[in-house]
């Protein structure tokens, strides 16, 4: 029996002030970030050093966070030793067959997408199913048995950030429209303080993420504000308690009372949120994909950041400072 599965991510932004049947196959590059895929963590090490810290991730992987420098900045998802996942935004890392920057028209010459992938395995049969969307902002690309999703920006026609993984990741995450026979792949389940660990890391790599964009638009990085870290948390667990999804809170109101009510002073601010997104990269990538989202990680004038993040509930707090 056939079954559909399906996750609609969402986002919102606010500021004050062609099918085919036949697949091509590509092998995995001898050279570059894919080959630390299936390879043990040690590797990383050897070649890497030891991660800044390690943040807590929702599918029992834990991400190793590389961010000594924007221009360099990974994170790999390690499992029981082993290398599952890689998120690269450096744009000084090998990342064959693409680079980081290159222009969407040359990757559409060099690689044939197509509009859906099926993947095997002994749990069932699991066809991804890509929607226009999908292939003109994150197209998947099988590169032997390494998975690459692409993260494209339609603004400015470029590559800005890559996620390599295994077999069992892409089935576990599932990030596009999915046909399956056999077994859903889920993760396993979270306690509150795992939870909340996830919460922690999710909200520092959504910082470090929106600062290397703003780097790259010859932006000034922000600072992170603690205060308005927890005024966006509060937001994104009142939105996930409450279950709705804006910017207006039934019971606190909206960003301006928020922020007053955190006895938080500025000359202006902006906020963008989002939902249901598998992780806090992801998010950022939805974000910089829609012009309201894009215009406030964009923003000059603003000089400080607060992320927080309740679940899969994703809140980013701008303020510029009087």
């Amino acid at each position: 029996m056939l079954k559909n599965h399906s996750s609609s991510p969402k986002m919102d932004n606010q500021t004050q002030e062609n099918g085919k049947d036949s697949k091509t196959e590509y092998s995995r590059p001898e050279t570059g970030m894919s080959v630390y895929i299936g390879k043990s963590s040690k590797n990383l090490i050897s070649r890497f050093g030891k991660p800044e810290r390690i943040d807590a991730s929702a599918y029992g992987y834990e991400w190793w966070i590389y961010n000594r420098n924007a221009d360099t900045y990974f994170q790999a998802g390690v499992e029981n030793g082993r290398v599952k996942t890689i998120y690269i935004v450096g744009d000084k890392l090998n990342i064959q067959p693409f680079r980081i920057g290159q222009n969407v028209e040359d990757i559409y010459s060099s690689i044939m997408m197509d509009t859906d992938m099926t993947v095997q395995s002994g749990q069932g049969t699991y066809r991804f199913e890509l929607s226009e969307e999908d292939l003109n902002i994150r197209p998947l690309v099988q590169l032997g048995d390494v998975y690459a999703q692409l993260a494209l920006d339609k603004f400015s026609g470029k590559l800005i950030c890559i996620r390599y993984m295994d077999k069992h990741t892409l089935m576990l995450q599932h990030p596009y429209e999915m046909v399956y026979r056999g077994e859903l792949i889920k993760p396993g389940p979270i306690s509150a303080d795992k939870w909340a660990e996830i919460e922690s890391g999710s909200a520092k790599q959504i910082f470090d993420i929106t600062n290397i964009i703003r780097e790259r638009f010859h932006l000034k990085k922000l600072g992170w504000s603690e205060d308005v870290a927890e005024v966006a948390y509060l937001h994104s667990k009142d939105m996930a308690v409450g279950h709705y999804f804006s910017h207006e809170s039934p019971k606190y109101g909206n960003l301006e009372e928020r922020l007053k009510a955190g006895k938080i002073m500025y000359k202006a601010a902006g906020e963008n949120i989002a939902a249901h997104y598998m992780d806090g990269p992801a998010a950022v990538e939805g974000w910089l994909n829609s012009e309201g989202h894009r215009k406030a990680m964009l923003q000059k004038d603003f000089t400080s950041l607060g992320v927080g993040v309740y679940k899969k509930y994703y809140t980013q707090d701008f303020i510029e400072k009087p």
